[in-house]
C-alpha cells in the first residue's frame, strides 16, 4: 500500500487499470449469487434445465436484474463489472459450446482469429495503457 493513506484509496486504484477488472473482495461479494449460478452449470441436470428455459432457471437465483440480463445477453464484460469471475463464467460459455478463446475474443471486439494471433504474438501492448484517468 505504499503511497496510499488508506485501504479505500489503494483499492480505488485497481479501477484505473485499462481493460482490466481486478477481482477484489468487493466484486466477489457483489457477484456471489451470479457466480453460484454459473457454478451450478457443472451439473448435467442443471445444464439441461438452463438450456431448456434460460429465463426460468436464472430467475431461481437471487441475482440482480442487471446480472440476469447480462447473463442472458452473454455480455461477459458487463458480468465482470457486476462481480462475475471469469473462471466461474466459463461454465456459462462452455454450456453454450464455446471455448475459452472464443468467449474471451467476444470481450475484446476482435475475431477469434485476430485475438488468437494477438495472444500468440505476446498479447496486447501495454504502451499507452497505464491509466484510465490518464494521469500517469
Amino acid at each position: 500500500m505504499a503511497g496510499h493513506s488508506d485501504i479505500h484509496e489503494y483499492l480505488a486504484d485497481f479501477e484505473d487499470i485499462p481493460g482490466t477488472r481486478v477481482y477484489t473482495a468487493a466484486r466477489a461479494r457483489k457477484g456471489y449469487h451470479l457466480n453460484q449460478f454459473a457454478m451450478s452449470l457443472m451439473k448435467p441436470e442443471n445444464r439441461q434445465r438452463w438450456l431448456a428455459d434460460e429465463r426460468a432457471y436464472i430467475n431461481e437465483w437471487p441475482m440482480t436484474q442487471e446480472q440476469r440480463e447480462a447473463v442472458l445477453a452473454r455480455d461477459y464484460n458487463r458480468l465482470l463489472d457486476l462481480g462475475g469471475n471469469i473462471y466461474f463464467l466459463a461454465k456459462v460459455f462452455s454450456t453454450d459450446g464455446l471455448s475459452f478463446v472464443q468467449a474471451v475474443s467476444t470481450m475484446t471486439g476482435m475475431s477469434v482469429e485476430d485475438y488468437q494471433a494477438m495472444m500468440v504474438a505476446g498479447g496486447r501492448s501495454p504502451e499507452g495503457q497505464r491509466s484510465i484517468k490518464g494521469d500517469s
